[in-house]
């Protein structure tokens, strides 16, 4: 298996009401969490003068 970037596993603890909108998400748009969870991530605003400076 041809992997893109190097993976590393989460463990997130949600409350049920969010673990129930997750999945309720995924449900309508058929989406995996992982992919919803990933995409969320990513369209995080992050300056990069911030990164790694300990915030």
């Amino acid at each position: 298996m041809n992997k893109k970037w190097a993976v590393k596993r989460l463990t997130v603890n949600l409350t049920l009401e969010e673990r129930n909108k997750l999945e309720e998400y995924c449900a309508i748009t058929g989406r995996a969490a992982t992919d919803v969870i990933r995409e969320l991530l990513r369209s995080l605003p992050v300056e990069k003068e911030t990164v790694g400076s300990g915030r």
